[in-house]
């Protein structure tokens, strides 16, 4: 079973809260959710919207289309009405709202929903939207927000804005009387979330029985009970990126505000002391926000020379400027990790949109030659074995290590079992430690190019941005710089060696298929979403996703790739980077290309068009254009 829902609204006005606190609601009665945020990049005003999938089971992708589409503005229904599939909820003082009238919205989204409207021969009223997303086969619930809202502002005696995000309430509480779900999980996420304000309790609690009026079961879902005995945790990337980093010893965090990084770093400071072995003895993570991206690296590399576990955290024009520490890091050995949260590119780009596009960027970041080990999730679950992984990757391998994360999955959130995220089987690996500290030579040469390594402080040792000796003095001699350029690039060999290529990707769906869906990151979770609905259109695949791109599992992809007639690349990026670092590596080329390029995340049914497309017409290459 699986229901897709979508609320919106104009930024500032509770959008995100309302959906968080409908997702609560839902998690208590023991469904599995998927909710993915789509905001733009001004501070308030402007639309955004959360599409939340409901399931039994977990899930990594949203849908297109739109089981209940929650709405209480008239931008939002102009932006999503074609989405609407069984219900459409919106404003009844708003039906006669024309289109050109709502302001906010950009002019070619306006053209393309007159467009719409006047080819299904509608008007362009709000009421018109509505009767198109009701020819569709959507049920029209009108909801009397501004009469609701009276009655509450008269009992309560509150003014007429504090009542107004109420509005949000109302909403999700009329989606979630047609779920059918007990009404008690709906006022118990209410009662958390608003306990400390007695009169904000009261308003949405009222809002709730506002909302249950308004509808009544539908889809007669009732509460999953075998879930109830197992832990789950709800949770976006920035979470689970800050938990994985604290679980694999995180020490140091410094950031930069960016979006959407600096989540990452505010819920570590929120959360930075720690009950260490159970004791009564407590540690901590250091947060340290800086004065720009610079100091920040930086601050990571001072940490990790102290001994720290040190990171820091950036999105695109931030990790641009951290490209001068980083070489820095990698001529001195530094083992600081980068989380790298991509998103739309180049400049400022769409700085709350997703991307792939900076993959060759993080490859190759820095000037110069020296190892970089660079790891991608494609999954909340990734998300976290994966930060604690990259701590001992950046320790054990002595480098700079880039843990790369998407926007989309940094702001989704979703439901995962406890116990599949396997904390207590995180191990903390620390690489090669000096015991031996007189004559410490800290770029002792060795075969595997890793030198054992002491902190500040806790014996004589030099570091420079220049070239340099074992003990780590400016040396420009010929021999020096080839032995110690050298030393640096094994590491990376050693690396290769070391970790089981198998570790390094990921592969599910027919293991004898001719066919091979090749991609990283995110679109890994719609593949695997829509595996089944792919079989019944007679398509099966073999899907791998590349999880490490330095050192690149070269062997394992040519003999998982030896014979198949078809590989598909799918990438949120115009030149498949992820495909061509495999051509590079292997020679091997796709065959044909999935891209997606306006920043929003690969959707079920414009994926399976395009696999449709590719398989039953022969189409080289599918660009995908959906989302609002």
């Amino acid at each position: 079973m699986q229901l897709s829902w979508l609320i919106g609204g104009a930024q500032g006005l509770g959008v995100d809260t309302s959906a968080n606190i409908f997702g609560d609601a839902v998690a208590k009665s023991g469904y599995y959710l998927y909710g993915s945020r789509e905001y733009y990049s001004n501070i308030k005003g402007r639309h955004s919207y959360f599409t939340v999938m409901i399931g039994d089971k977990t899930m990594n992708s949203i849908s297109e289309n739109v089981n209940i589409l929650a709405t209480f503005d008239s931008e939002t229904v102009f932006q999503h009405f074609y989405q609407a599939k069984d219900f459409i909820i919106y404003n009844k003082g708003l039906e006669t709202t024309q289109i050109e009238m709502v302001r906010s919205m950009e002019p070619e989204i306006i053209m393309e929903s007159e467009s719409m409207l006047e080819k299904a021969g509608l008007g362009t009223t709000l009421i018109d939207a509505v009767n198109y997303a009701q020819k569709k086969g959507a049920k029209p619930i009108a909801i009397d927000y501004v009469g609701e809202l009276d009655k509450i502002i008269n009992a309560l005696k509150i003014s007429p804005p504090i009542a107004e995000r109420a509005k949000n309430i109302i909403a999700i509480s009329a989606t979630y009387a047609l779920l059918g779900l007990d009404k008690k999980h709906m006022l118990d996420a209410v009662q958390s979330r608003f306990s400390k304000n007695e009169t904000f309790l009261k308003l949405n609690l009222m809002a709730v029985d506002a909302g249950f009026k308004y509808a009544s079961s539908f889809y007669n879902l009732k509460d999953i009970d075998a879930n109830k005995a197992v832990k789950r945790i709800q949770a976006d990337g920035n979470t689970l990126s800050a938990i994985g980093k604290v679980a694999g010893g995180l020490r140091f965090q410094s950031y930069y505000p960016i979006t959407p990084a600096s989540d990452e770093s505010t819920y570590i400071e929120a959360n930075q002391i720690l009950n260490l072995n159970g004791s009564q003895d407590k540690g901590g993570v250091v947060v340290l926000q800086t004065e720009d991206e610079l100091a920040a690296i930086n601050a990571a590399i001072g940490a990790a020379l102290t001994g720290a576990r040190a990171a820091t955290a950036t999105s695109g024009p931030g990790f641009s400027l951290m490209s001068e520490g980083i070489s820095w890091a990698g001529m001195n050995e530094v083992p600081v990790l980068i989380s790298y949260y991509m998103r739309g590119a180049p400049a400022t780009g769409l700085p709350t949109r997703s991307g792939q596009a900076d993959l060759k960027f993080a490859l190759n970041v820095g000037h110069g030659e020296f190892p970089r080990i660079v790891i991608a999730s494609g999954s909340h679950k990734e998300i976290f074995g994966d930060a604690s992984w990259a701590l001992n990757l950046a320790e054990k391998y002595q480098t700079p290590t880039i843990h790369i994360m998407e926007k989309t999955l940094a702001n989704a959130y979703s439901i995962l079992n406890v116990n599949d995220l396997n904390i207590d089987s995180v191990k903390i690996d620390r690489g090669k430690l000096e015991t031996n500290l007189e004559d410490y030579k800290r770029f002792k040469m060795s075969d595997d190019g890793i030198s054992p390594r002491a902190f500040l402080g806790q014996a004589r040792m030099f570091y420079t941005g220049d070239e340099h000796n074992a003990y780590g003095h400016i040396d420009e001699s010929v021999t020096n710089r080839t032995d110690m350029y050298k030393k640096r690039l094994v590491k990376l060999d050693t690396a290769d060696k070391e970790i089981p290529q198998e570790m390094r990707l990921r592969q599910f769906g027919d293991q004898n298929s001719e066919t091979v869906l090749l991609t990283w990151g995110s679109p890994s979770g719609v593949i695997e979403d829509t595996m089944e609905d792919m079989k019944k259109e007679g398509i099966s695949v073999l899907a791998i996703q590349v999880k490490m791109f330095s050192p690149y599992p070269k062997e394992l992809m040519q003999k998982l790739l030896a014979g198949k007639k078809r590989v598909i690349a799918i990438e949120n990026n115009y030149n498949a980077q992820g495909a061509d670092v495999l051509t590079e590596k292997t020679g091997i080329m796709p065959t044909n290309y999935i891209l997606k390029l306006n920043g929003r995340p690969i959707m079920r049914e414009e994926f399976i068009e395009a696999m449709k497309a590719i398989m039953q017409k022969g189409e080289k290459t599918v660009i995908l254009n959906g989302g609002a």
